[in-house]
């Protein structure tokens, strides 16, 4: 069917019988559902019998490339990553960047797939196909840089790419995330679920290049791809996401004190222009990327001297405005702890948050917190949480749970508890702008700007959208997570998708050029139809209307400052874009997918089977 792009083959990992097999990947499905993200679901549909605990032997790891890892195509490293979520106890969906789905498919893979649980620590290792399950009783309990130090040597290899669960995995702290080749999978604890099967790490390496169609069209399009993307991301490439943070502050719309505002007094000192000019080292890139929008920062001086991290928007806006910390150099200290023990920086940062709200309204006390005084803007108190929490230790312990854990233990705080699903808010005000409200509670896994629907562009950037306005929201956010799905199916990082023609109006031959296969005019149809399965999953496992909502203090705590003081999205208002929303995707009024509209997307017999058994 296809004659370039796709490997055809998956490898499937026993960790029980410690085992290993090379199965085909059916092209029908491969044809429905692209590939990565699309992928990984519709394997999570059949594997995963229903909702099971995180923590059950029967969950599984499904990793999935897409059509265009590891081809010419520029910024073509992502992957896709699927379980079900120690955080949110329902589906995950999340990708990774790095250089380890690209060596996937050069050893011979479209996928893989961890299932069972090992009896001690291993290790998979994968080169050009072999593939061996080794112990890995030396490493369990180390960090992350020291990991992958050891496994090189290990490996004889120094260009290995590698996975790994960090010590707050081993730990099981809900939201710890695999860390791959300095980016990671970091919503949802997927590496809870890793460590949880006693695997400490995956390394793979392939020399085996990917077969494309036509290699002098596609060559031709990726130069013009390259081009377009340096005249037109140049911030990305000066500022990354950090670009974003002075803009939604003026704009009103920067979560400051767990939500209690949105802007923030500290700004000056956590911006793009003072991390550029301050801290910046050097620019970083994924497989095969023009843009290099990864901003390698260093503290030179201070009680954080020597620490190094790469801090986007979301990290710097959860440990930043969120927690009240006006020192950069405690936000770049932050997000080099997580990276090293293996945690999400946006939720780790919005917890603590939560966590500081409880301090300060007296919920909690010193004695609580170990002696902290988890007051906002206190950094040291800060970076002493994010050990406690992977360390599971004293109050850290309690925070490791995640918002449902928290929740059983203080239930009279729901109200500014920042979760949809129980995962935590990114750094977004859906008071300032309302679409994006909307994005947290319909994101298939749980408060998410990008696989919810990034709304920033059309609410405030280019001011297409009124940001206050409720019709045109549902269509909206509908558009945007169906351009996301395709994109995260390709796979295709989305701060170049533009310059290949991956819009919301899909132009140009670049799949045609890898795959033979004309995918182009069916892009659209493919993400609502990948969206679509992700719900229907998501139905089988007791989501409905109920779940989609967003906590109280958006609802009835006005905005106290800002170009949107004074704002609240209100249960009417929310119920009325849920409502246009439901009815541009086709599911009824408790966001279950009918099956005329399962029909219309033209899904395989097996999902249309999974929504009888719901119906």
């Amino acid at each position: 069917m296809f004659d370039g792009g796709y490997l055809g083959k998956v490898l499937r990992v026993d960790l029980s019988s410690r085992t290993w097999q090379s199965e085909d990947i059916d092209p029908r499905i491969q044809r429905k559902y692209l590939g990565g993200r699309g992928l990984a679901a519709r394997y999570y549909l059949d594997e995963i019998p229903g909702r099971i605990d995180p923590d059950d032997s029967a969950n599984k790891l499904f990793f999935f490339t897409g059509p265009l890892t590891g081809t010419p195509v520029p910024a073509s490293g992502k992957f896709q990553c699927a379980t079900v979520s120690p955080e949110t106890g329902h589906y995950l969906c999340s990708n990774s960047g790095g250089n380890f789905g690209p060596n996937l498919k050069f050893s011979g893979y479209d996928g893989l797939i961890i299932e069972g649980k090992a009896s001690s620590p291993v290790y998979i290792w994968i080169s050009d196909g072999h593939v061996e399950i080794r112990d890995a009783t030396s490493l369990w309990g180390l960090k992350v840089r020291e990991t992958v130090e050891r496994l090189k040597e290990m490996t004889a290899n120094r260009k290995i790419s590698t996975m790994v669960a960090g010590p707050a995995a081993e730990r099981g702290v809900r939201f710890s995330c695999i860390q791959v080749d300095g980016r990671s999978f970091g919503r949802g604890g997927a590496g809870a679920v890793m460590a949880g099967k006693n695997v400490k790490a995956v390394a793979v390496y392939g020399t085996n290049p990917v077969k494309v169609a036509d290699a002098q069209a596609l060559a031709r399009a990726a130069k013009e791809a390259v081009e377009h993307a340096r005249e037109t991301k140049a911030l990305h490439t000066k500022y990354g996401t950090a670009q974003y943070t002075e803009v939604l502050n003026t704009l009103g719309c920067y979560p400051t004190r767990n939500f209690q505002t949105a802007v923030f007094d500290g700004i000056s000192t956590i911006s793009a222009d003072y991390m550029e000019k301050h801290y910046k080292i050097k620019n970083v890139a994924c497989f095969r990327c023009p843009v290099a929008c990864a901003q390698l920062c260093e503290v030179k001086e201070g009680r954080y001297a020597g620490m190094r991290s790469d801090p986007e928007y979301e990290t710097i806006g959860s440990f930043g405005g969120q927690c009240g910390v006006s020192d950069f150099g405690a936000i770049i200290a932050a997000n080099a702890l997580c990276d090293e023990y293996g945690l999400d920086t946006m939720s780790t940062g919005t917890i603590i948050a939560y966590a500081m709200e409880l301090f300060e309204r007296g919920f909690v006390t010193r004695k609580d917190t170990d002696g902290l005084d988890l007051c906002f803007g206190n950094a040291d108190a800060l970076i002493e949480t994010i050990h406690n929490i992977a360390c599971r230790k004293g109050f850290g312990d309690l925070l490791a749970q995640g918002f449902r854990g928290l929740a059983e233990r203080f239930p009279d705080t729901l109200s500014f508890m920042m979760q949809t699903k129980w995962m935590p808010f990114a750094a977004y005000e859906p008071r300032a702008f309302h679409g994006i409200g909307l994005s947290f509670g319909t994101s298939s896994r749980g408060a998410c700007h990008n696989v919810g629907g990034w709304t920033i562009r059309d609410e405030l950037l280019t001011g297409e959208y009124d940001r206050f306005a409720i019709a045109g929201k549902g269509e909206l956010v509908k558009r945007i997570q169906d351009v996301r799905a395709y994109v995260d199916s390709l796979v295709i990082c989305t701060v170049v998708r533009s310059g290949l023609g991956f819009t919301d109006k899909p132009t140009g031959r670049v799949l045609e050029y890898v795959t033979g296969v004309d995918f182009t005019p069916e892009l659209l149809k493919i993400g609502e139809r990948i969206y679509t399965l992700e719900r229907v999953i998501l139905a089988r496992e007791g989501i409905r209307r109920k779940d989609d909502v967003l906590p109280e203090r958006i609802a009835s705590e006005p905005l106290p400052e800002g170009m949107a003081k004074g704002r609240v999205l209100t249960e009417e208002m929310y119920a009325a874009m849920l409502d246009e929303y439901y009815a541009a995707r086709g599911w009824d009024r408790e966001g279950v997918p009918t099956r005329e509209r399962l029909l219309e997307l033209e899904v395989d017999d097996r999902v249309l089977r999974a929504m009888d058994g719901l119906l």
